[in-house]
């Protein structure tokens, strides 16, 4: 049926036939799976559904390729079938769990700072979903999700160097202050962004050191 030109009437109802199609996915499998879920569990369903719509949605965008080919540029207020698969899993999906998407990443984060085994890879994982949905929105969420978490590592390290400060020698903090310093920076190449590990970093420097 894709192959063929018909009245744009008629093709406008296959351009919304393949966004139902993606919203039905999501109203039938995606948020029934995602919205009982907390903490990691949360976060490695939101990997696996993810990564499981992406792959829905490149098969869809093959089989309706005429609407790309041919009637969206036709029509330029019209949205790409990539930009509708981005754009229907964010408004759906991100926006309305992106609270619990951010509390599960940051307790991640706390129970590793911790001294706790947690799973980087998961961790990276979401958080390069955070950086590929920024791309196709007009809000950055990575950008929203970092300025949260420098905000509680410097709260976390304020707390800890007062206590130093008050408890332990001038030799005793420094060397405290080096190894929470390297510890940061292996933790921060495991699963953040370059230009945020630079910022941890800075956080962190800036509320031992300065």
């Amino acid at each position: 049926m894709c192959t063929y030109h018909s009245s744009n009437e008629k093709t406008m109802q296959l351009y919304e036939k393949f966004r139902n199609s993606l919203e039905e996915s999501i109203f039938s499998t995606i948020l029934p799976t995602l919205i009982n879920k907390q903490g990691a569990n949360l976060l490695r369903e939101l990997v696996v559904m993810w990564s499981n719509y992406k792959l829905m949605a490149r098969w869809l965008c093959r089989f309706f390729e005429y609407l790309d080919r041919f009637f969206i540029p036709q029509h330029i207020e019209l949205e790409s079938l990539n930009g509708i698969s981005f754009s229907c899993f964010r408004d759906l999906v991100f926006k309305k769990l992106y609270c619990r998407f951010i509390d599960a990443t940051l307790t991640l984060i706390n129970q590793e700072r911790d001294g706790l085994q947690i799973d980087c890879i998961l961790l990276k994982n979401v958080l390069d979903i955070f950086v590929e949905i920024s791309d196709y929105s007009g809000v950055n969420y990575y950008k929203d999700f970092e300025q949260i978490m420098l905000t509680e590592i410097s709260g976390y390290y304020s707390r800890l160097a007062s206590e130093w400060l008050l408890f332990d020698s001038s030799a005793e903090y420094v060397h405290k202050v080096f190894w929470c310093l390297n510890r940061e920076k292996q933790r921060a190449s495991q699963y953040l962004h370059p230009d945020s590990e630079a910022k941890l970093m800075q956080v962190v420097r800036y509320q031992l050191l300065d």
